[in-house]
């Protein structure tokens, strides 16, 4: 459940902090025109200050990422396996047509990996400790693969956004809502109405409301975008060695999961929920429905 809270909080901050203090400085004010609200200048300023957010989150994806995971970016193998490590990173850039990512390895006793970054061409990988201690080469290779084809794919950049789309119509929809419910409740006479801080309150509710079922459409093309990278991970490192490291992954399901809540959408390991709830909100696929669907491919083959 934490980390369907954590997934809403991140997609949700922008929106409401933004939101709340605009209003407090009147910035949005211009929208009120002679007849309400002026719902072409108003989608504009929800689309700009929606993608900013995201954006801005986008360009910071690597600092944030090396920071929150503690990662060790591999500037000079020290030892066989990140020798092994740089050389698999690159064979399998050089076959997804992308340039090098910078790559590193982060502590972590889970068996784990993501990519993140604002360009295909400028990206970052990461693998944790637990998973190069845990898989067969083989199985890594595979790993590696799968987040090759993420940044390949472009799954960052995407999903940035959708979210920025998703954020600006979660405000455009909200104010909406708050200046119906304002002028239902405004007398013909001077008065009535929410009042300043009343609006303030409405908008927030309302933004949590419409941010909570869009997240629904976020999860979802995060979800169908793990599909794809785990079919380029088979592409590029095998069916069967993409499968055997997914198993390895559910034996660890009742391991503790490390991962910060802001890098769950990057990581391989996740999706092991049940609940209906849970898996509308998750950012993965269950893995049996991962390893299904590379069995199905690799039989249609």
């Amino acid at each position: 459940m934490m980390r369907i809270v954590l997934f809403l909080v991140t997609n949700l901050a922008v929106v409401l902090v933004a939101s709340v203090t605009l209003r407090i400085l009147g910035v949005d004010s211009y929208l009120d025109g002679a007849g309400g609200l002026n719902l072409n200048s108003l989608l504009i300023f929800c689309f700009i200050f929606g993608m900013a957010g995201s954006l801005i989150s986008l360009l910071l994806s690597k600092k944030m990422a090396k920071m929150s995971t503690r990662a060790r970016i591999i500037e000079q193998p020290g030892n066989s396996t990140e020798q092994w490590l740089i050389s698999t990173v690159g064979e399998l850039s050089r076959d997804a047509g992308i340039d090098m990512p910078e790559v590193g390895v982060f502590p972590a006793r889970q068996a784990n990996a993501f990519a993140t970054g604002w360009n295909k061409n400028a990206a970052l990988v990461c693998v944790s400790e637990g998973l190069l201690e845990q898989m067969r080469p083989e199985e890594v290779r595979a790993v590696l693969g799968h987040e090759i084809g993420h940044v390949a794919n472009g799954d960052m950049v995407t999903l940035a956004l959708i979210q920025g789309v998703v954020n600006a119509f979660v405000m455009f929809f909200a104010r909406i809502a708050a200046m119906v419910l304002d002028n239902f409740l405004r007398s013909d006479e001077e008065g009535g109405g929410l009042g300043f801080f009343g609006y303030i309150a409405v908008v927030f509710a309302f933004e949590m409301v419409f941010g909570i079922a869009a997240s629904v459409i976020v999860a979802w093309f995060s979800r169908w975008r793990e599909y794809r990278a785990d079919a380029a991970g088979a592409r590029l490192a095998g069916s069967g060695a993409m499968i055997n490291a997914l198993n390895r992954l559910k034996a660890q399901k009742d391991m503790q999961d490390e991962m910060p809540g802001s890098m769950t959408a990057f990581a391989i390991t996740t999706g092991q929920t049940r609940q209906f709830m849970e898996k509308l909100f998750a950012s993965h696929p269950p893995l049996d429905d991962r390893i299904r669907a590379l069995k199905e491919a690799a039989y249609r083959q």
